[in-house]
């Protein structure tokens, strides 16, 4: 053989992973933390996804179908443009973890000298990076009938704590995901001992009873601490060093949860998983909404009706009226929903790109973490363009044949909703480089 062919036949070797070198070490052990890091998040028991992959036993026997979906780029998700703007929470697998996982499933996915006994703390109980210091959920599981029916119900979780803490990350908890739509919780200080925080209601079911004439929490939601929520596909809500916000020592969590229209009775608990930090918060987060059952609702151009059978296209323009750092974009649309764009434009006339989602899909969605904290001066203005797919050729369409949908504000997954929210800090100099991971 000469030198030419000899070059060659050694990196065609190294391709295909025939050296006697790292790729003919591969094992389950070396492909693990992948999985437990970029799919275990969703895949596992309780989760969203259907099916868990914690195990070397649920990965074995399904290697066919995640050479498919991870060859193809289809797992795992993420829907927002790259080229566009640049996120923390990315979960795309690096072009090493995807060859890397590619040869193993090759040479038959073998399990090498692994034992579940040792699996130890890879074997993350959250999407966060270790288990949480509180979990604040209802007492009893809330039984969702299999009727065929969307279902809104508030929860009041009451807490009383023997001192403050400071909050580094917030995540959703249940042991049910695959029947919540969505879900969105406030946390309120109740000081005065003599609010009773315990008594009252501790469940309404606002889809199935009449609307009270007095809001009945009203007592205990006079000073929000803190606003925030999840939707299918997020990843847990995190904060830089310094950056946070307090839970009081009483209060209590409100959660509105949106139950998705099932055929089977399943039963849900609900709640949040809190993560503290030693060190106090230096900075406050911010959380604000707009669009709909937002700030600036009204303003949304033209007004958000989708004509049937059409792809239409909406704009909101919001000034800021502080100068923001932000940590987080969160746009949210529902089944209609075809592609969003959201930038802000400086008084100077500079776009700062916040996010660009080239093909919505409301299974997947997400809270984007910034990797730095991104300025926006006093006087931008923030873009919204959301567009729309109304036509049979959504497969996702609630209605065939389609109909107008008209939305200001309605959660109900077959309306609409154009909403963006915003996590922030009041900006302070250098934030730029603050880097958010």
């Amino acid at each position: 053989m000469n030198a030419t062919l000899l070059t060659r036949s050694i990196i065609l070797a190294c391709v295909l992973g025939h050296t006697t070198g790292y790729a003919q070490q591969i094992t389950y052990k070396t492909v693990e933390p992948i999985f437990l890091n970029k799919c275990a998040p969703c895949h596992r028991p309780g989760d969203a996804a259907p099916f868990s992959l914690m195990s070397y036993e649920d990965v074995s026997k399904r290697t066919s179908f995640i050479k498919e979906v991870i060859t193809n780029g289809y797992m795992p998700p993420w829907r927002a443009d790259v080229h566009y703007s640049d996120f923390a929470n990315d979960r795309r697998l690096t072009e090493q973890e995807k060859q890397t996982l590619l040869q193993w499933i090759d040479r038959q996915a073998p399990k090498g000298d692994y034992d579940e006994k040792v699996k130890g703390a890879l074997l993350k109980t959250t999407g966060y990076s270790r288990p949480p210091d509180l979990t604040l959920k209802i007492d009893t599981a809330f039984i969702v009938k299999g009727d065929n029916s969307e279902r809104f119900i508030l929860f009041k979780v009451p807490f009383e704590l023997s001192e403050t803490h400071t909050i580094e990350a917030i995540e959703f908890f249940t042991n049910n995901k695959k029947i919540v739509h969505h879900i969105n919780y406030g946390f309120y200080e109740v000081a005065d001992p003599a609010v009773d925080i315990h008594g009252g209601r501790a469940v309404i079911n606002t889809t199935e009873e009449e609307s009270p004439q007095k809001d009945p929490y009203e007592a205990v939601k006079r000073k929000m601490v803190y606003y925030s929520g999840w939707i299918p596909g997020a990843s847990p809500e995190s904060y830089p060093r310094d950056l946070g916000w307090v839970l009081p020592r009483r209060g209590v969590v409100l959660l509105t949860a949106h139950y998705s229209a099932i055929a089977r009775e399943e039963s849900s608990v609900v709640g949040v998983n809190l993560f503290f930090r030693k060190d106090p918060v230096k900075r406050q987060v911010r959380i604000i909404s707009l669009g709909s059952g937002g700030i600036a609702e009204r303003d949304i151009s033209p007004p958000l009706f989708i004509p049937a059978g059409k792809v239409s296209t909406f704009h909101l323009k919001v000034k800021t009226q502080e100068e923001q750092s932000l940590l987080y974009v969160w746009p949210h649309m529902h089944f209609l929903g075809k592609e969003a764009y959201v930038y802000a434009v400086t008084p100077s006339g500079d776009t700062i790109h916040l996010v660009h989602i080239p093909r919505w899909d409301p299974r997947w969605q997400e809270l984007y973490k910034f990797r730095r904290l991104v300025r926006i001066p006093k006087g931008s203005v923030v873009n919204m363009d959301y567009t729309y797919d109304n036509t049979t050729e959504n497969p996702l369409n609630p209605n065939n044949p389609p109909r107008g949908v008209f939305s200001l504000g309605d959660m109900t997954s077959t309306n609409e909703m154009m909403t963006l929210l915003l996590i922030y800090v009041p900006y302070q100099e250098e934030d730029e480089k603050m880097e958010i991971r």
